[in-house]
């Protein structure tokens, strides 16, 4: 059976497209193009990387981008991969207080470049840095008896949590800024004020007890980011208790 074709992205990524013997010699380079317009998301946001604002950053005409980049949604997805940092060492660590660990530094690198928040959705891991987190969470669950395809789940969930979280967090901070000047809605205890005046009790009778309780401004002044070690616990109680009934 053939070897299927690698998708031109990931051929990118991974060093393995071929390269044409015809014409002079590249002057560029894919990872040299990918920090371009990584430097360019992190001064001007997303919005701020076109091929044409790469183009200038690197020195060369538009056009001879894609010689090296097939279009700008490949460009974004080699993008996501580089802009990550090295996953959390295990140094044989039990597998709850590393993936706990890994959840948090995965949420941080995306609270740090707030952009990448629009890019984790568009393909699955299929780069270096990328495959790398996903091969550290499997090997921290390696010795627990589960399947590979429950550890896989099971590191997908935690890489969704992280990403809510973090567009949770950069969403509450980019309204309470711009809530500074026009008086809409700066947070939880906001939210919960508003909903009191709306909601009625014989329809929604839990979420009025829970606003008439403070509930959303007593969320609000968690600190330590105990809210999301709360849901991360949650998780993680859910990964042991799958993990006892296996054994």
């Amino acid at each position: 059976m053939a070897e299927r074709a690698l998708p031109p992205v990931v051929a990118r990524m991974w060093g393995r497209e071929t390269a044409s013997r015809h014409g002079p010699r590249p002057s560029l380079d894919v990872a040299g193009i990918v920090a371009a317009a990584i430097a360019i998301a992190d001064r001007d946001g997303l919005e701020g990387v076109k091929m044409s604002s790469v183009a200038a950053e690197v020195g060369v005409a538009t056009m001879s981008l894609y010689r090296y980049v097939g279009s700008k949604d490949e460009l974004l997805v080699a993008m996501a991969d580089a802009a990550a940092p090295e996953p959390p060492a295990l140094d044989g660590r039990p597998w709850r207080a590393y993936l706990a660990t890994w959840t948090r530094a995965n949420r941080d690198f995306l609270l740090d470049r707030p952009w990448l928040l629009a890019l984790t959705s568009r393909t699955p891991p299929a780069g270096p840095r990328a495959l790398r987190w996903l091969d550290r969470a499997l090997a921290a669950l390696a010795g627990t008896g589960l399947g590979h395809g429950e550890r896989i789940n099971i590191a997908t969930s935690l890489t969704s949590y992280a990403a809510s979280q973090a567009t949770l967090v950069h969403g509450m901070t980019s309204a309470a800024e711009a809530a500074a000047g026009d008086g809409s809605i700066a947070g939880l205890a906001d939210y919960g004020d508003i909903l009191g005046q709306v909601l009625d009790p014989a329809e929604y009778p839990e979420l009025t007890a829970a606003v008439r309780a403070g509930g959303f401004g007593a969320a609000e002044e968690w600190t330590d980011d105990a809210d999301f070690n709360f849901g991360l616990d949650l998780l993680l109680d859910g990964v042991e208790a799958l993990i006892a009934r296996r054994t």
